[in-house]
């Protein structure tokens, strides 16, 4: 079996390779818009969609054009690719699976992708890599890089730099020790309640720095914009967002490697966490209500991180050989697991479980995962064809696996 995983590193360029890095960002940037506006205009003359290959052209037209020569400086193969970035993200909105397609700013996810491996070459035992117009850069070598080189992807965060090597190596097809299931009920006060009873806590690593977050963007927005000291308060406001982001992706880590590894069947929620944050501010015809409250709640939804957990588990638990299911979320609370009654007064408050039938009582969030254990246990007995509609095993990101 056939494994693309990435493994990502902080590079240690020096003054002059932070210039290039920008530039090459800004180049690829630069492209990407240009294409996205001349895609737009084609649209409004009521032209056809111009595909990746004619779009090409127009590149080639752009590097070697008297407006913008400087594109030439740039490697192609980066700029190229900010070219099928774009195509693929029409392709998503043409498919319903994603929104039209938007400017990029600078500063905000800068980055160019190198997808040709004969370009780069990988010197892990000096800790140090190659790429095209960049030359050695050397990188923090906290691990090995295992498999064949695919491509490389150079990224801005928080003012540091990133490489992430993907590669591509044979795995033996793996055999998972583990032989329970588990349902799981995602939650705020908790963030994961097990069907056995157990819970994990949750992080909560906006609220945790919330307060310190508001304080240095108040001290940025004293500040002239764009001079030396909104420079400096950017970047400590740049700082604590990757603290939050940091410590999330931590414990996510954690949490969905415990689960993998003790676990052969995990069923969860197909919760639409885009759907649940959406504001509730409406318009000045129909103004939404209790806006503040639900203001609240999305910010406390989004700090859980419920889309990367699911992500996280999908991949995590093919690589131990289980495997992950989704199960539809309707009254998983509000369902007695005894008697099957469905009713909103058996869920008296948000902890509180007890049902009006039969009197069963018992944490609201431990019941929702013992529902959606049995939802999943019907769809592995029987195939539920209300339950096989719903589950989808997600592309992971950091690995894909094909026999």
């Amino acid at each position: 079996m056939q494994r693309l995983q990435a493994f990502k590193y902080e590079l240690m360029p020096h003054g002059e390779t932070q210039r290039q890095l920008r530039r090459f960002a800004g180049s690829c940037r630069f492209v990407y818009n240009k294409a996205l506006a001349l895609q737009q205009a084609n649209h409004e003359a009521g032209e056809k969609f111009i595909g990746y290959v004619a779009m090409a052209k127009h590149l080639t037209a752009w590097r070697n054009g008297v407006e913008t020569p400087w594109l030439k400086d740039a490697p192609v193969h980066p700029l190229q690719h900010a070219l099928k970035d774009l195509d693929k993200a029409y392709q998503n909105f043409f498919a319903k699976r994603a929104d039209f397609p938007r400017f990029k700013r600078k500063g905000s996810g800068d980055s160019f992708r190198y997808p040709d491996p004969k370009q780069i070459k990988l010197d892990q035992s000096n800790g140090r890599i190659f790429l095209p117009k960049l030359g050695w850069i050397r990188y923090r070598n906290s691990r090995d890089v295992l498999g064949e080189l695919r491509n490389v992807t150079v990224s801005s965060k928080g003012g540091k730099w990133f490489v992430s090597i993907q590669t591509q190596r044979e795995v033996e097809l793996p055999a998972t020790p583990a032989t329970t299931a588990i349902g799981i009920d995602l939650g705020i006060a908790r963030f994961a309640t097990l069907s056995d009873g157990q819970y994990i806590e949750p992080r909560n690593s906006f609220k945790n720095k919330q307060a310190k977050l508001a304080k240095y963007q108040r001290r940025m927005a004293h500040k002239q914009k764009f001079s030396n000291n909104w420079k400096k308060a950017k970047a400590n406001v740049q700082k604590i967002h990757m603290q939050i982001a940091n410590a999330r992706r931590d414990f996510l880590h954690k949490a969905t490697t415990t689960l993998s590894q003790n676990h052969a069947f995990v069923f969860i929620e197909d919760l639409q966490v885009g759907n649940m944050s959406k504001s509730a501010v409406g318009t000045a015809e129909n103004p939404g209500k209790n806006v503040a409250q639900k203001s609240g709640l999305n910010k406390a939804i989004l700090d859980q991180g419920w889309g990367e957990f699911r992500r996280q588990l999908d991949y995590k638990m093919a690589w131990k050989g289980g495997m992950l299911f989704t199960v539809p979320p309707h009254y998983t609370s509000q369902e007695c697991p005894e008697c099957h009654h469905v009713a909103a007064d058996n869920r008296q408050t948000q902890a509180r479980f007890v049902c009006v039938q039969c009197h069963y009582e018992n944490n609201a969030d431990h019941v929702g995962a013992i529902n959606v254990l049995e939802r999943g246990y019907r769809l592995l007995a029987c195939g539920d064809a209300a339950l096989s509609r719903s589950v989808k095993q997600e592309p992971a990101e950091v690995s894909q696996l094909s026999s």
